[in-house]
């Protein structure tokens, strides 16, 4: 017989999501879509951007309210499914 599983979040939260991949054109929007799919009311100043120290990478962070672990893993899913996402964290 296996434990139920125990959820560490309780649900609805403010949840950050941090996306890392290279420094190209339109990097951000690609996030924040693939984001907005899952979270259609994140508002625009939820997201921040922060290139690495060398400049050729950058980090994607956004923060909205995470209804469900459901929702996190789509997102998680999908974000790492893209071919530019490099770390999803």
């Amino acid at each position: 017989m296996s434990e139920p599983e125990i959820d560490l979040f309780n649900f609805p939260c403010a949840f950050p999501i941090k996306v890392i991949g290279k420094d190209t054109d339109g990097f951000m929007e690609i996030v924040t879509e693939i984001i907005r799919h899952h979270v259609p009311d994140l508002a625009a100043d939820a997201v921040s951007t922060r290139p690495s120290a060398g400049g050729k990478y950058i980090a994607v962070t956004a923060t909205f309210i995470a209804q469900s672990r459901e929702q996190l893993d789509a997102i998680y899913r999908e974000l790492s499914g893209n071919e530019q996402v490099l770390y999803v964290l």
